[in-house]
């Protein structure tokens, strides 16, 4: 048995990014905020999935370069391979849960179009 509580955890850039509450054996999980304008690299996974759970807000994915808008409520997920890239376009916070399944420590790769 494992309890994290989100107060326990920082989040990666001081009060946005992602927040890692759990790093496998099998699930990578946490918490991502972003600030208005604010977006996240465009990367895939060659393993993993990764899915986004939205809590509040809106937040736009490029799924292989396919606008996906998002609302709080929605869950999307990228697929193996499929290359993610994620902005809050709007003029308010956004907050998500994310997982990762099967959870590996490195199976990120970047894209480097930007």
């Amino acid at each position: 048995m494992v309890k994290v509580h989100e107060s326990e955890r920082e989040y990666r850039f001081g009060d946005s990014g992602p927040k890692y509450l759990r790093k496998g054996p099998f699930l990578g999980s946490g918490v991502v905020a972003f600030k208005p304008g604010q977006d996240f690299q465009g990367h895939h996974h060659q393993i993993m999935e990764e899915s986004f759970f939205i809590l509040e807000g809106k937040l736009d994915f490029y799924i292989n370069d396919v606008l996906v808008p998002c609302v709080a409520g929605d869950l999307i997920t990228a697929e193996p391979g499929e290359t993610h890239y994620i902005i809050n376009n709007s003029d308010e916070w956004a907050k998500a849960i994310f997982m990762l399944a099967p959870y590996q420590l490195s199976d990120k790769v970047v894209d480097d179009k930007e």
